[in-house]
């Protein structure tokens, strides 16, 4: 009986460590300025979240090439507006944000 309450706490914990995580990734959007170009849906200056989970779903690389572009910036993806660096975000928060943008 005692094992099955404590499984039932892990699972919980488990459970909300995940909810946590999806709510962390859309904070940090928020905090480092991405809104400022994005939305979740839709072109703002930069495309909407999730046209560019779209573009990558089934890209196994999707994770990487997206922490560098974030990191490094880029152009030419999606148009002419260059995305700016964003060296002053932790490398950890971007791969945050990124896992978070793909499972949209």
């Amino acid at each position: 009986m005692k094992s099955v309450i404590v499984s039932m706490i892990a699972a919980a914990g488990l459970m909300v460590a995940g909810s946590a995580l999806a709510e962390d990734g859309a904070a940090l959007l928020k905090k480092n300025g991405c809104m400022s170009c994005h939305k979740a849906e839709g072109k703002l200056v930069g495309p909407g979240f999730k046209e560019v989970a779209a573009k990558y779903k089934g890209d196994a690389g999707a994770a990487a090439k997206l922490e560098a572009k974030v990191a490094k910036g880029g152009a030419g993806v999606w148009g002419t507006m260059p995305m700016p660096a964003m060296s002053n975000v932790k490398p950890a928060d971007i791969k945050t944000m990124v896992e978070h943008v793909l499972k949209m």
